[in-house]
């Protein structure tokens, strides 16, 4: 999903520009970062001396709002792909690249619809709880495990790219060296937010976040406006001349209309991303940190209009950078135009002016809050995953206690953190929202259609889970694996210069979410195991109603 550009970064007129502004201001640009890490770690400690049971670190103990968690939701859905790579590919794509706003708030709609509050009400920390409630529980568990860890690490390589592009950006730091000390550094501070503060710390962060992520894109908006007097069709016309491209910069089909492959890849983009969401793990687990399910409904109501007025935002956001950057400042500063909304905050405050540094570095260390708090949310998913469904319930049977579980947790926060950080390195230069894309359609293959069919279909047994979450997660890692994401392009893949892909679309969201409902059918069909009827009608009961819920 990453513009194509040129592989090599040249040090050009938006590089230097921004890099020699924060190196005039760069106490400025660290105090700034240094303030919001210190204020976080101080409370990460804090909610990690209330730490003090499995449902404290899993959980937050039950004990937020329905504004509190609404608030937290947004944090952890307004992602670095949202802020960086969303901005990135309008200021690029234009309409096309608009589509990604789109696709993330309607996806919204179907995690409301079906899975919101049935899922609170059938669960105690993660999606293994639901699928364990009527099917054998060690086989479902590990593989509700292993779903949940691989998607979290498919979408902590978007956020570990967009921090490595931001601190670069920020600090001057044009070295592979310095570039991947950077995406570790991020490793590191998020594995100390998980391991300390469990859900309590990391849902305060996000909270924090979420707030700030609102100020600085409504401040931008603010600017944005200003510049063309309020005239959107002002706005929107300078940023079609301005693009090189025309009227086509403000219609479909720049980026997915050339040829019937990409129009394909729209078609499986607009499936990933809307059916998404409500198989994304560290969203999921949201939901268990509020008392009772109407709390529940009331954060995703309040999630919903937070994260709406945000992705409105985008636009303001995306169209402005088009219309006061030129395309080559942008995809010179970054391939996947990552930079165009600190470019953007630079150049709406005087690029040769104090405000123009201290906005960009005010933008800057945002979207550095907007990483840190999400990379926070998704650790915690699939190291909780990995203690509570694997650790506890497969290898231990569920004999271990709860210390033992809390602490085999954190260990996991530390291993997946580490291949985080190794990864990460290598996707620094596509783009992040592109990269966020691929968690989704990771997601909607594999857990979406085991929750939908545990929850709504009486039929449904071990073995359709097992295939349901087993193929769609293979069909979709390995079609990413052979896709142009990672090799055969030069400008946008993963690895240069070579070519070993044979699947010619960017995301696998078309062929692999089917595929995961196919098998996840056939495996019932074919299954000798008899449904446990008594079972099911408890989880209804109890789904629909919340008696009986944790």
């Amino acid at each position: 999903m990453s513009a194509s550009t040129a592989t090599a970064v040249p040090e050009t007129h938006a590089t230097v520009l921004a890099a020699s502004q924060a190196s005039e201001h760069r106490p400025l640009i660290i105090t700034l970062f240094g303030i919001f890490v210190v204020a976080t770690l101080v409370i990460t400690v804090w909610a990690g001396r209330q730490t003090k049971s499995a449902a404290d670190f899993y959980a937050g103990g039950r004990q937020f709002t329905g504004f509190q968690n609404g608030l937290a939701v947004s944090g952890d859905y307004m992602s670095a792909a949202s802020f960086l790579g969303i901005a990135g590919a309008i200021a690029l794509f234009g309409y096309d690249g608009f589509l990604y706003s789109i696709g993330f708030l309607v996806a919204w709609l179907v995690a409301l619809l079906l899975v919101a509050e049935p899922l609170r009400n059938s669960g105690r920390y993660t999606m293994g709880d639901v699928l364990a409630f009527r099917m054998r529980q060690r086989p479902v568990r590990t593989a509700a495990g292993t779903s949940t860890i691989v998607v979290s690490i498919f979408y902590l390589l978007a956020q570990m790219a967009g921090a490595g592009v931001l601190v670069s950006l920020l600090l001057g730091i044009t070295s592979d060296g310095g570039k991947v000390a950077i995406v570790a550094l991020v490793g590191v501070l998020m594995i100390v937010y998980v391991t300390i503060g469990g859900m309590k710390g990391t849902t305060w962060v996000q909270m924090v976040k979420a707030v700030l992520l609102i100020a600085g894109a409504l401040l931008l908006t603010f600017l944005v406006l200003l510049k063309f007097d309020f005239n959107i069709s002002d706005l929107l016309g300078s940023a079609a001349e301005n693009s090189g491209k025309g009227a086509p910069f403000l219609e479909p089909g720049l980026k997915y209309g050339a040829t019937s492959t990409s129009k394909l890849d729209f078609i499986s983009l607009g499936i990933a991303l809307v059916l998404g969401t409500a198989g994304l793990p560290h969203i999921l687990i949201r939901f268990y940190t509020v008392p009772t399910a109407k709390a529940a409904r009331k954060s995703v109501n309040w999630a919903i209009g937070i994260i709406g007025a945000f992705y409105l935002m985008t636009i303001a956001l995306g169209f402005g950078a088009a219309a006061l950057i030129s395309p080559k400042e942008i995809t010179d500063s970054n391939p996947a135009g990552n930079t165009a909304a600190p470019l953007l905050a630079l150049h709406l405050g005087g690029t040769d002016s104090n405000w123009g540094a201290i906005l960009l570095a005010t933008i800057s260390a945002v979207a550095f809050a907007t990483i840190l708090a999400v990379v926070a949310g998704l650790t915690l998913a699939s190291s909780s995953s990995f203690a509570h469904d694997i650790y506890a319930n497969v290898i231990k049977k569920g004999k271990a206690s709860e210390k033992e579980e809390v602490r085999a947790a954190r260990w996991a926060t530390v291993a997946i953190g580490i291949v985080s950080i190794g990864l990460g390195t290598l996707a620094r230069d596509l783009n992040v929202a592109g990269l966020v894309a691929l968690a989704f359609a990771v997601a909607a293959s594999a857990n979406l259609p085991t929750i939908l069919y545990s929850l709504f279909w009486k039929r449904f047994t071990t073995q359709g889970a097992l295939w349901s979450i087993y193929g769609g997660l293979t069909t979709a890692v390995v079609l990413v694996l052979f896709s142009p994401v990672v090799s055969g392009n030069e400008k946008t893949s993963m690895f240069k210069g070579v070519d070993f892909h044979w699947f010619p679309l960017e995301n696998p969201g078309l062929i692999s979410i089917p595929v995961g409902f196919l098998l996840g059918w056939l495996g019932t069909l074919l299954s000798k195991e008899e449904p446990d009827k008594e079972k099911y009608a408890e989880l209804e009961v109890r789904s629909l109603t919340g008696t009986g819920a944790h």
